[in-house]
């Protein structure tokens, strides 16, 4: 598998529509993790403003989300990421992992700096990717590039499993380190994130970090950083990972029920 993998990485494709970047020659970038509950706050609510709100309050260079639709009819057909493009003036990347509602659902990813590529890669073994038309969500990784001040950056965003037994998210786990140490064998620096369905102290997070994947939180954060169920938090399950020489600066959960979710706000040195 891992040689399929490579042949898929090197053959990365699909450029976002591109915007100048910013003159900021600082080492330091400002990654946030979201998952933002299909546009929804944490009462079920319609709330897609105030999450372009809170992203563009945040500073954010990278944006991580998860559960993000696109033209579905729980969504009133809206275009969830382009409207999010939009209202940040932020870069664009989509990955459909679901075809869903009349339209689709999946990860994303915004970005201050131009995205060069981006692709989906399968995480999940019983369902193709992109866009299955199956009732459970086949998981996978979007791997975007980015031209950051600092150089390329590969970004990977993904949301596992989330299932009551450990087994998928183990699996997925161990596909999503063999795509970190394919980029990073043909000589990237790799970031990685998203909503892992995973406490710290999980085997699914024994997979990751045990692959040399740190995790930002345990290096500069301070509490539980609990960020779900918005409304009461009491499990840490959104992560940042960092790999070769960066490091974290500060890292934060914000406190808000915007979606189900609290968002993760970290800042990176990523060193040139």
């Amino acid at each position: 598998m891992r040689a399929a993998l490579t042949a898929a990485l090197i053959l990365l494709a699909g450029c976002a529509t591109m915007q100048p970047a910013p003159s900021s020659s600082s080492p330091e970038l400002r990654f946030l993790v979201y998952n933002i509950h299909a546009g929804k706050d944490a009462a079920g609510v319609d709330n897609l403003g105030q999450v372009a709100r809170l992203i563009r309050d945040t500073g954010a260079d990278v944006v991580l989300l998860q559960e993000v639709d696109s033209a579905t009819r729980r969504s009133g057909a809206v275009d969830q990421l382009e409207e999010l493009r939009r209202s940040t003036g932020m870069h664009a990347a989509y990955g459909r992992t679901l075809n869903f509602q009349g339209g689709g659902f999946g990860i994303a990813l915004l970005s201050r700096f131009p995205i060069r590529t981006r692709h989906l890669l399968p995480l999940s073994s019983d369902a193709p990717l992109p866009g299955s038309d199956v009732s459970k969500e086949p998981r996978g990784a979007l791997v975007a590039e980015l031209e950051t001040p600092t150089g390329t950056l590969k970004v990977i965003n993904t949301h596992i499993d989330a299932s009551a037994q450990d087994t998928q998210r183990r699996r997925e786990a161990t596909r999503l380190v063999a795509v970190v140490d394919s980029l990073r064998g043909l000589g990237a620096r790799v970031v990685v994130g998203g909503d892992m369905n995973s406490m710290p102290e999980s085997a699914v997070q024994d997979i990751v970090r045990g692959a040399g994947l740190r995790d930002a939180w345990q290096a500069c954060g301070s509490g539980e950083g609990f960020t779900f169920p918005a409304s009461a938090p009491v499990r840490r399950i959104d992560y940042l990972y960092l790999t070769g020489s960066m490091r974290c600066s500060t890292a934060g959960v914000i406190d808000t029920q915007a979606s189900d979710h609290r968002p993760v706000l970290v800042g990176v040195v990523v060193g040139g």
